[in-house]
């Protein structure tokens, strides 16, 4: 049996539902949308003052232009690291991290999705889970452990960082490749059910840009149509799709499908033309390619590139080429010496027991794997997604009790009165001030 000492203090007070909603509210208004990333700036100085009653040290980290160019990507990439004063000495560091930017609007919203609007226990926004929800939590646990003077088990720094939304160089992996990091790194920018995080895919994004010739719709036949000539490579990559997606992982799924996880290939846009009057000259074609663990990643990317190639070879175009633009590598074995603590932080925070939490991973990718590559393996999973949240799609949202559930979560995890195990016998002879769980 796992048990774990809320050691409580009654000088700490509760979660600040409404300091965190008038904080969330300011993060949705600001507008950091990627593509195109254009906001960071604001977003940043919208941070450090949201920092200020921490007394936060600061350090902003710019990704270099030639890093993250990318087609649809502007403005410029700022990094901030925030870290909190503090008098302990002697006490390990866990990064905290977040991606400031969000997913684009798209279509279907019933909201205004730059406007946090409430519905009961519900806030709708663009951000709300993903992730700029868990900022306003985290900042809610470490001012109300200040106000308490806690002591501490861990000294955070948090990271706010860029271009996780499909980016061509996020800014974690700059950081976690040029900067020295804590090796205990806790990523919010999960779920809020009862996960251990086992893993993730890897994510390949492509574009194939086909080059035709321009012509009147009248007279074709002194033109080439990008779309058209296009066509057989959509083909092909149709019919690889059914192949790719019987190759199964043997990481853990999710005990709600009870389904291996399968690799996935999907065409997530095509663009070409913009009148009916005249043949396109030029086809772009993104193409997603979610990969497993066991994959290895230069076959992923020789494989595509083969099947467009033997289905274009013999097509009129003038010239086509695949570019990478967005690349996430996956994740695996990221368990470490704070897992358990975290599992029993956020078990405290919510009221459920540890044993209630499986380990599983997803098709769905992250940052982290460019964390890992750098050489730190220790990665924790927490956050405000769910299922039913919207992530990407129309009317996001998350919940008030998820927000509480988080902040506790983090206030557990970081303070030095809270232990994560200890042995039957001491757990019954605790005293009275303490509530076993």
């Amino acid at each position: 049996m796992y048990f774990y000492i809320v050691m409580r203090n009654d000088s700490l007070p509760d979660p600040d539902v409404g300091r965190m909603l008038s904080q969330l509210a300011s993060l949705v208004e600001c507008n950091t949308c990627f593509p195109p990333g254009d906001n960071y700036p604001a977003m940043v100085n919208l941070l450090r003052h949201l920092c200020e009653p921490l007394h936060a040290c600061f350090d902003i980290i710019e990704v270099p232009e030639e890093l993250w160019s990318a087609p649809g990507a502007a403005g410029v990439r700022l990094n901030l690291l925030a870290t909190p004063s503090s008098d302990e000495l002697g006490i390990p560091e866990v990064l905290i991290y977040f991606h400031v930017d969000t997913a684009t609007v798209g279509d279907g919203w019933t909201r205004d999705p730059f406007l946090l609007s409430r519905e009961g226990n519900l806030l709708f926004g663009r951000g709300t889970a993903d992730m700029k929800g868990t900022i306003v939590a985290v900042l809610d646990a470490l001012l109300r452990l200040r106000q308490a003077g806690s002591s501490l088990q861990y000294k955070p720094v948090l990271a706010f960082c860029t271009d996780e939304e499909g980016g061509r160089y996020p800014g974690i992996r700059y950081l976690a490749e040029n900067h020295k990091l804590p090796e205990t790194l806790l990523n919010l920018n999960g779920s809020a059910a009862n996960r251990i995080w086992a893993g993730c895919f890897g994510s390949m994004t492509l574009e194939l840009h086909c080059t035709g010739r321009s012509a009147h719709s009248g007279t074709p036949e002194s033109g080439i149509n990008a779309v058209e000539a296009a066509l057989p490579a959509l083909l092909a990559l149709t019919t690889l799709k059914s192949i790719v997606e019987q190759r199964q992982s043997a990481m853990p799924a999710s005990p709600t499908t009870q389904t291996p996880l399968t690799a996935r290939l999907n065409i997530t846009a095509v663009a070409a033309g913009d009148t009916g009057s005249a043949l396109p000259g030029e086809c772009r074609i993104i193409i997603n390619r979610r990969y497993c663990p066991e994959e290895c990643e230069s076959d992923v990317r020789n494989e595509i590139e083969d099947v467009i190639s033997r289905a274009l070879c013999p097509t009129p175009l003038l010239s086509w080429s695949l570019s990478d633009i967005g690349h996430l590598p996956p994740v695996s074995d990221p368990d470490g010496r704070a897992t358990d603590r975290w599992t029993a932080a956020r078990a405290a925070a919510t009221g459920t027991s540890v044993e209630s939490f499986q380990r599983y991973g997803s098709t769905t990718s992250s940052d982290f794997g460019w964390v890992q590559r750098a050489g730190i393996q220790h990665l924790l999973l927490g956050g405000l997604s769910r299922p039913d949240r919207n992530v990407h799609g129309p009317d996001e949202h998350t919940s008030i009790d998820d927000l509480i559930a988080l902040s506790r979560s983090v206030e557990y995890f970081l303070s030095a009165g809270f232990t994560a195990s200890v042995p039957v016998t001491q757990a019954a002879q605790h005293d009275a001030g303490s509530t076993s769980l």
